[in-house]
Formats: structure tokens, sequence, C-alpha cells
């Protein structure tokens, strides 16, 4: 059995260093400042590189506009934080990883969200279920809103009863889209209405795939917006009519569920998109697809490219 933690750049700053160099320079040191690939030096400062560019000059590092720029975090403690998020498959707190890591609580909080922030997605991404795939979509509620915005009556403008809360009303909204096979992709939304998940569902499944759901309202009618539209009654407790389910997409909202109640326990709304992005990253550099714990740290470290999250702005 190997240690995986006995890695050098797990134990050594300049190490690590190295390695996130690496992964995010493959082809030489990228000037921060022009963009200009491979034409910069070393300078005496540890880690500092100086752009050799006659109208630039500036000197940068390699983690300068990352999640970890101007971070006082030691770099091979970074890594671990990367790893560790990326190979729990439900999570890592940040109580653990205060403990683990021996930073204070609140540096490791913001190390987390920090590192939640390089999972999330970026750019222009392709519509799923191209080539006609199959995508399912489904709905869930995680936790109270906040007080200053919940609902007292239904929506039909009745006062709620005492037993009345059991259902959706005052949780908070996700919706998924998985393409079988494929990727996920998660929004939380204010209200789950049939204009909301309709527009969610038109931007992001291509026109040539099959849409698999369950019998809500919220899904009448997607048949003419795609090659297909099959649905399920749970209702009548039909889980699976041929090749029509949605217990792909359930199962992603099983893990994200059973790591937000066992691992994080609680999350404010206004974290909660980040939340989703870890789940996300994961479950779309699963072992399924080819990937594996260092092949999924590594595409975070590359995702952390261009993102900044700092305490003075809102989140």
């Amino acid at each position: 059995m190997t240690d995986t933690f006995a890695a050098a750049h797990f134990r050594d700053d300049t190490a690590a260093r190295k390695l996130i160099e690496g992964i995010r320079w493959p082809d030489g040191p990228v000037c921060h400042y022009c963009g200009t690939i491979n034409h910069a030096y070393p300078i005496k400062k540890a880690g500092w590189y100086r752009c050799a560019e006659k109208e630039c000059r500036k000197n940068f590092t390699v983690t300068m506009g990352t999640v970890m720029e101007r971070s006082h975090i030691p770099l091979h403690k970074w890594l671990i934080g990367f790893y560790l998020m990326n190979s729990s498959k439900k999570g890592i707190s940040a109580h653990q990883l205060h403990r683990t890591l021996g930073l204070r609580y609140q540096s490791a909080w913001f190390m987390c969200h920090r590192i939640r922030e390089a999972m999330r997605a970026g750019g222009l991404a392709s519509p799923l279920g191209s080539g006609g795939g199959t995508v399912e979509a489904d709905e869930t509620y995680y936790g109270n809103i906040d007080k200053t915005k919940r609902r007292t009556k239904t929506t039909e403008g009745n006062p709620f009863t005492k037993g009345g809360r059991s259902g959706p009303s005052n949780k908070r909204a996700i919706v998924a889209l998985v393409e079988r096979g494929g990727s996920v992709r998660t929004f939380h939304i204010p209200v789950a209405d049939k204009v909301t998940v309709t527009n969610i569902v038109r931007d992001n499944i291509a026109r040539e795939a099959r849409l698999h759901t369950d019998e809500s309202k919220l899904y009448i009618g997607s048949d003419q917006y795609f090659a297909g539209h099959g649905s399920v009654r749970h209702s009548a407790d039909e889980y699976v009519r041929g090749d029509v389910h949605t217990n792909t997409v359930e199962g992603y909202f099983s893990i994200f569920k059973r790591g937000m109640k066992g691992v994080y326990q609680h999350c404010g709304e206004r974290h909660l998109h980040r939340y989703l992005a870890e789940f996300d990253h994961r479950y779309n550099h699963r072992v399924a697809l080819g990937y594996n714990d260092t092949d999924r740290a590594v595409a975070a470290i590359k995702g952390a490219e261009e993102k900044r999250l700092t305490y003075r702005q809102p989140h």
C-alpha cells in the first residue's frame, strides 16, 4: 500500500510550486499581465518570475490569477486540500481540514470555498445530449430559504395549515440535468416554476436529445423542443418503463444530500451554488469516465485559473 501523502509536493512548498507550475504552465512560464509564454526568467525571490518582454517587465508567480493568489497558507497544504476535496466522494468538512492541516478554522473554511470556486465549470459548454443522447431532468428541494423570503401562503393564496410545510414550500429549489454516461449540470433557482425550468431545459439540452423526466407538470410540452420526451409515473409506483427512468439523476441527488446532511450539515443559501459546483465536479470527473483522484484534483487546479474569491466581495 502506497502512502499518497509521502509525495514531496504534499510536504514541501518548493516541490508543490513546481507541480503547480507544471500543471498550469506545461509550455513554460506564462506572464500574468501580458500573456507571453515561456519568455520570462526567475528572479531572486523564490517562485517569482520577471517577464522578459520589453513592454511588460513585470513580476509574477504561478498563483496569480487563481484562487490561491495572496494566500498565506503554504502551497503544499493547498495541494492537500485540493486532493482531499476531490478524493472524498461526499466531501470533507472545513473542521476536518482545520484539524488535518493545522490551520485556523476560518482559514480552512475559506480554503474550502476557494477550492469549490476552482471546481466550478466555466466557459461555454456544449449542450447535453448532443448526437441524440438521453438526458434526465429532475428537481429537488434542500434546506429552508432565509426567513425574510419565506412564504406564509400557498401558491393558491391560502394560509399554510399546521402540518402543511412538509413539501417543497419555503425550501431551496435545485434543478439537475444529467446526460446518461456523461456529465451533470445543476442550478439553484429561486422558484421551480414552469417558465424557469423550461428555460433551463431548452438552453442546456440539444434539440436532437431525448428527455426523460417524472410526471411533474413542469415538463409537460417538452416533446416539442426535443426528439422525444418520456416520463414515468412515480405516484403510480412506476419507476422504469423500457429505457425511460430518472434513476441516474436521482442517484446524483442521493450523493448530494448524503454529503450535505452527513458531512456539511449546514449550508447558507448564498453558498449553495458552490456546494453544487463541488458535487458536479466530482461527478463529471468520476471513475466511470476514466478519472482517478489525482486526475480530479489536477482538473480542479486547472479550473482555478482566472478565478478569485476574496473576503471583500459579496458571495
